[in-house]
């Protein structure tokens, strides 16, 4: 198999990586300085083992490789508002043999949120989903660092419509001899929805800051009181915390010093936009549809957005004023 991965960033990068120096054959997918530093200087990844620099095929488009092979595998790993636009193009490449990547190639969805696997069933006939406890850090183009131990990461894999198969028994196997485990599961989706709600909190990291303090836990704790209404309202069951813990207690160790998460790191870097829509907006658009008030995880949402858009400094709001715009929603609602 050839695993090109679309959007090698923090996460993507570590992924394709990890499966490189297990001698697995990876197409990294990147643009701007990103893609020039790749494909120039290598990827520069560094792990619990120590830094190495991957001289890996690099591409932009589709057009880059010609027809797909049928031995490929997708995986996805951009920003899920940028989903859609990668899910397009890439699934109307065409496959050696006939067909295009959408009809025949399977589609690996490792992103936080739930929002991807359903734009992609949309458009491709096997998809999958992957749940990520896989803390990175993109330190700049064509650099990344994933330093925890004694694993790089935990991708739970399955079906995103329920259950399993062979193929993706493979690149799990592929997974597991690269540096992380990687169960495969019958119900990804619910440890998906189990992640999301940690997700809830990016906002507050990306407006307050990743410093700890008990008002954030305390703002967090309602964003997440909402999400668990909302879920069982919805009738979405979710992994509990105890079936976490005895997954991944020990397993991924972060040291001590790490930057932000993924939403922070957009915004450090400028990137114009965050997950937040498909974060806090999960909760907020289910809130919605089933009656449930979610004014917590809007006012992050917004918030969030705010900062993105404005290119605002992350960490630049304090928790006393995001608390006050909570509560004053809260009271609204």
């Amino acid at each position: 198999m050839r695993y090109i991965i679309i959007g090698a960033g923090a996460v993507g990068a570590t992924i394709g990586g990890r499966l490189a120096e297990t001698g697995r054959e990876v197409v990294l997918v990147a643009r701007g300085p990103h893609a020039e530093a790749l494909r120039t200087k290598g990827l520069r990844l560094t792990t619990a083992d120590g830094e190495r620099v991957h001289r890996l095929p690099v591409a932009t488009h589709p057009d880059d490789l010609g027809a797909l092979r049928p031995d490929d595998v997708l995986v996805l790993t951009v920003k899920t508002q940028d989903a859609v636009a990668a899910l397009d193009t890439w699934g109307a490449a065409e496959v050696a043999g006939g067909g295009t990547a959408a009809q025949r190639l399977p589609l690996l969805c490792a992103q936080n949120g739930v929002e991807s696997e359903r734009l992609a069933l949309r458009r491709f006939a096997r998809v999958y989903g992957v749940c990520l406890w896989l803390p990175a850090t993109f330190l700049e183009p064509g650099v990344v660092s994933a330093l925890c131990t004694p694993l790089t990461g935990i991708l739970h894999l399955g079906r995103a419509a329920g259950g399993s198969d062979e193929r993706i028994r493979a690149v799990a196997a592929d997974l597991e001899a690269s540096g992380f485990e990687a169960p495969v599961v019958e119900d990804v989706m619910r440890w998906k929805y189990a992640k999301l709600l940690r997700n809830v909190g990016n906002a507050i990291q990306v407006t307050t800051g990743p410093e700890p303090d008990p008002a954030k836990a305390a703002l967090l704790l309602r964003a997440v009181r909402e999400a668990e209404a909302a879920f069982a309202a919805a009738g979405i069951g979710y992994t509990s915390d105890a079936e976490q813990s005895a997954a991944r207690d020990g397993k991924v160790q972060e040291p001590p010093g790490v930057r932000g998460g993924s939403s922070w790191q957009s915004l450090a870097r400028g990137t114009g936009s965050v997950e937040a829509d498909y974060l806090n907006g999960e909760i907020a658009l289910l809130g919605r549809l089933h009656g449930v008030p979610t004014p917590v995880n809007e006012v992050l949402r917004h918030a969030a957005n705010i900062f993105a858009r404005e290119a605002l400094p992350p960490g630049a709001m304090s928790i006393t004023d995001l608390t006050a715009l909570a509560d004053e929603a809260a009271g609204r609602g």
